[in-house]
């Protein structure tokens, strides 16, 4: 394969590289009240687009179909925001013995505590050719969940409490998913036989919103004043959240393909990303509101911080692993029902 063709196939990749090195370099182009507004371009614009290119490029059929998963939406919420924090709690009983900054511990109960994310788990689940449709039920309905339930386990395992405005972030859940997604599948209704001809590269417009989403989030790590951050427990802490993502990950792997599951091979990917991937755009605000006044609130933040660019690191490096072994699962399936009783 020639230079050219392999950045064609790889340019995700590439552009995540791209990013993260400009973030680097300019964390102040992309922060919060920077040039970019990420406040705005990000929170609103670039969620709603990605969910408006969802909703036109998915048959309603298949969305309706979704609905009706329960066994799956049962099983994605459940470990999202039942399994994930309890198994964090037990781990940082642990942790807690050793001379990790407990501040850093805290954000990782946080972070189990989040809801699912209303991007990523949806555009990678997209990437691989999984089901869609289900990844964008259980991202829309797990941060509408994520609303009441993230404060309740805040409160449960942290023991803070804070007057949450629910009417507000509701709101703009409604306005950045529900709405777009709405509007792309009227606007599909207008033109399905233009977009099943043309085909457009849906997949690549919410690859491209993706690296911008990417960029931002760097640009507030990397921008992060934490002078007194200890050095050692950062890299411990990041090595603890890769450990997790990739034992999640595996673990969901496992239940989904087992015999007997009942989970398609596009089922399997939609809950291995929807089920451990969590929610930065919703998770940092709510931190904020939560944990208004507390003076170890930028500690708090950097796991959840780490979090999210990692998990999408790491789902965009498995995307072809995934994709191969999705195809070659559903070759095989169709070989089993074609073979003569």
């Amino acid at each position: 394969m020639g230079l050219l063709a392999r950045i064609r196939k790889e340019w995700f990749i590439i552009g995540i590289v791209l990013v993260i090195l400009s973030a680097k370099l300019q964390p102040g182009v992309g922060v919060r009240g920077g040039p970019l507004k990420p406040e705005i371009t990000i929170a609103y614009v670039a969620v709603s687009l990605i969910f408006f290119n969802s909703g036109l490029s998915l048959k309603t059929e298949e969305l309706t179909s979704a609905l009706l998963h329960v066994r799956l939406h049962l099983f994605v919420q459940s470990f999202t925001l039942v399994f994930f924090p309890l198994a964090v709690w037990l781990l940082l009983r642990v942790l807690a013995l050793t001379a990790i900054d407990q501040w850093l511990l805290r954000g990782l109960q946080t972070v189990s505590c989040m809801p699912p994310p209303v991007s990523s788990a949806v555009i990678l689940t997209k990437a691989v050719g999984g089901n869609e449709a289900a990844a964008i039920f259980n991202s829309a309905f797990g941060s509408f969940l994520g609303i009441i339930v993230t404060p309740v386990l805040l409160l449960l395992f942290l023991g803070s409490s804070s007057s949450v405005p629910f009417s507000s972030i509701f709101s703009q859940l409604f306005m950045t998913v529900v709405v777009p997604l709405i509007l792309g599948q009227v606007c599909r209704s207008f033109f399905r036989e233009c977009l099943e001809r043309r085909k457009p590269p849906f997949g690549t417009i919410s690859s491209a919103v993706l690296l911008m989403i990417i960029y931002t989030t760097f640009c507030d790590t990397f921008s992060n004043p934490n002078i007194e951050l200890d050095p050692t427990s950062l890299l411990l802490v990041v090595l603890i959240i890769f450990s997790i993502q990739v034992s999640f990950m595996l673990l969901t792997f496992a239940f989904s393909t087992r015999s007997g599951s009942g989970f398609s091979p596009e089922d399997t990917v939609a809950i291995v990303f929807c089920s451990t991937h969590k929610s930065l755009t919703l998770g940092i605000p709510m931190l904020k509101i939560v944990f208004e006044g507390y003076e170890h609130l930028s500690l708090i933040s950097v796991p959840l911080l780490i979090y999210h660019p990692s998990q999408i690191l790491l789902g965009s490096i498995l995307v072809p692993t995934i994709r191969s072994w999705m195809t070659s699962r559903k070759k095989a399936v169709k070989l089993t029902t074609l073979q003569p009783i």
